[in-house]
């Protein structure tokens, strides 16, 4: 098949020579021979070279780049940039991150690692196509036990994909897989979880926890897991000593998932962990009126903006959420508080959490700026990678 050749407007083509790697429909003049799903060759006006990636019609951003050489996307290609991807990943878990998509420069492709098993999320119709290809590399590569597929999210659909799942290759994927993290046992739901099964971009943060927790103190402490999922910020607290752990979380499936992981870890404060199904607004919005008081709050709720259009209603949500947080600390106290919404920046979320601590009447300074696990990179030519942002607060 002959390749196609997408032509930018006079002017366009800034973005894409500094390594950006995605190209929007007004970018684009005109598209010869183009196939949807398949490699195109993107050219200046002049009609000399700028990359090579794939296209798709029927996606905003019409093309995303693979490579900014000359070179065929041939198997030789994809060895070299799974393997430069997967390099130097975090050695500290049984699970962690192997390609990061746009970050890992492979758009559309996501890849974890959870004990022996492979899970692959194709996100665009071009990785979609390729998913068998590159299943039978990753195999080669990394020799998993089995490959499953999570391809369940929302973006697909302005791909014009429908939700795929199921075992790729080799031996089925097992209902649960039970990964360590920082001396911490946990089980993962690949066919049903979150994502693809854990939040793994949180671990640096959840080490945090234990750290700040891991000095006694005079008396138990309760912390106040918020959108707990399968509790791993509790255990670390858990697993530090001292803390009386409240998780709440809207699923008690994610709920179920905690207390069989707290029976696994058998921590000596495992009695103090209490499992809360109800709704995380709700849930704060009745704890004042109860006296309820924490030390800590962690607040990580799923993304409220999906894009530009939602900032402002997911604004009010985190606010609303920090606001009640502030409320319930004892003075001292810690809020980690976060947004995984690509949509809102870092300044802008510090900016909603400063408008919410000054309706609670409470002074708070930052301790640290929080972000995603070192397995997932952020590629300094795609800025809207950095989508996890979060701060350490000390509450007076």
């Amino acid at each position: 098949m002959t390749e196609g050749i997408v032509t930018l407007h006079t002017d366009r083509d800034k973005s894409i020579r500094r390594g950006h790697p995605w190209i929007f429909s007004g970018a684009i003049e005109k598209a010869r021979g183009a196939v949807p799903g398949e490699t195109v060759t993107v050219v200046d006006q002049k009609g000399q070279f700028l990359a090579r990636g794939y296209w798709n019609p029927k996606s905003q951003i019409q093309v995303r780049l693979l490579t900014w050489q000359d070179e065929a996307i041939d198997d030789d290609w994809w060895r070299r940039a799974l393997a430069r991807a997967a390099a130097g990943r975090s050695a500290g878990s049984t699970a962690t991150r192997l390609v990061n998509a746009e970050n890992d420069f492979i758009p559309g492709l996501v890849v974890d690692r959870y004990q022996d098993w492979l899970v692959l999320q194709a996100q665009t119709l071009y990785i979609d196509r390729q998913k068998q290809r590159l299943a039978a590399l990753l195999q080669e590569l990394f020799q998993p036990q089995g490959i499953y597929e999570r391809s369940d999210i929302d973006v697909r659909g302005k791909e014009g994909l429908k939700a795929a799942t199921g075992t790729l290759a080799g031996a089925d994927v097992p209902a649960l897989i039970e990964i360590e993290e920082d001396g911490c046992r946990l089980l993962v739901d690949v066919r049903g979880g979150h994502k693809t099964g854990f939040y793994l971009d949180q671990r640096p943060n959840r080490r945090l926890l234990y750290d700040l927790l891991a000095t006694p103190a005079a008396a138990p402490r309760r912390l106040l897991n918020l959108f707990s999922y399968t509790g791993g910020f509790g255990l670390q607290a858990l697993r530090a000593g001292g803390v009386q752990v409240v998780n709440v979380d809207s699923s008690g499936a994610a709920l179920a998932l905690a207390r069989q992981a707290l029976a696994l870890n058998a921590f000596a404060s495992a009695a103090d962990c209490t499992q809360v199904e109800a709704d995380c607004f709700e849930y704060l919005r009745q704890c004042q009126p109860r006296g309820d008081r924490f030390d800590v709050i962690v607040c990580d709720p799923p993304k409220f903006a999906h894009n530009a259009g939602q900032v402002d209603k997911a604004a009010r949500g985190y606010k609303d959420l920090n606001l009640n947080a502030f409320k319930l600390l004892q003075p001292g106290g810690w809020l980690l508080t976060f947004s995984c919404s690509g949509a809102i920046n870092r300044d802008l979320f510090q900016k909603i959490v400063f408008g919410a601590l000054d309706d609670s009447g409470r002074q708070a300074q930052v301790l640290r700026h929080l972000g995603a696990a070192d397995d997932h990179p952020t590629a300094l030519s795609f800025p809207e990678g950095d989508y996890l942002k979060g701060l350490l607060l000390r509450v007076y």
